[in-house]
């Protein structure tokens, strides 16, 4: 027994009411979090590593960086790569490297300003998914619609599948939108520049609406459930686009090869 303001109480009497009480969760169902931001915080860290091993192991030259930018079929150092030649971590790590550090600059600001809003909403554990399924999602759309020997990098399209996703939020919260449409409207017109992928811009707009729209609508009751079977019918149709994709490829492979 312990003390209290008035009589004893059973610690154990103490933790069962604990128990019983229903935890706040966030607008997407996760845990609230005391420090919001720190999974984008490692994002970020995780972005400037990358572009530090690439500045001291050759530059955008190097192997580091050729071997970690997306590419669909290419020969380089007299052999062949790509996703369709099985080098599929291409798919993520491409969303780490940036062309020089004005580009990561940009990205990771832009990541810093929604990361960690987006993150609060999510919770850690549904925010690390969807980072990493926005990076996916973005390169699958490159993959089926760039040149298969461009190379592509940058954490952009998980960025704009952020956008995405703050966008859903802030229209199921009732805030003002005309700031973001803005920002879209704006980030819209540079993707559509030569020299930027607008396609792995679209892929990862278009993975975070989705997403978006199943976090911020789906039924409380049936909420996890739902969220899961979206991540894993997204994912199937990852792998579904990607395997279309490396067999389209397959006649070149064997010439290349």
């Amino acid at each position: 027994m312990r003390e209290a303001s008035v009589g004893f109480q059973c610690p154990e009497c103490v933790k069962q009411g604990q128990a019983s009480v229903r935890q706040p969760r966030t607008l997407a169902g996760g845990a609230i979090s005391t420090n919001a931001g720190a999974v984008t915080m490692v994002i970020i860290a995780l972005n400037v590593a990358a572009q530090l091993i690439v500045m001291v192991t050759g530059g955008t030259s190097g192997r580091f960086f050729q071997d970690g930018a997306m590419l669909g079929l290419g020969v380089y150092d007299g052999e062949v790569h790509g996703v369709a030649h099985g080098e599929y971590w291409r798919l993520v790590t491409a969303a780490f490297l940036h062309g020089g550090l004005l580009h990561l600059a940009f990205n990771m600001y832009a990541l810093y300003l929604f990361g960690p809003f987006v993150e609060q909403t999510l919770g850690r554990v549904r925010f690390i998914l969807t980072y990493l399924t926005l990076a996916v999602g973005s390169s699958v759309l490159v993959y089926l619609l760039t040149d298969f020997r461009t190379l592509t990098i940058g954490a952009s399209g998980a960025v704009f599948g952020l956008f995405g996703l703050a966008l859903v939020f802030l229209v199921r919260t009732r805030q003002n939108i005309t700031g973001m449409l803005v920002l879209l409207a704006i980030n819209g017109l540079i993707s559509l520049q030569s020299g930027i992928s607008w396609q792995g811009h679209l892929g990862g707009f278009l993975t975070g609406l989705v997403l978006g729209l199943v976090f911020a609508y789906a039924p409380r009751e049936r909420r996890t459930l739902v969220q899961v079977a979206t991540f894993v019918v997204l994912w199937a149709a990852f792998v579904a686009a990607v395997f279309w994709r490396t067999s389209d490829l397959a006649g070149r492979f064997m010439i290349l090869s």
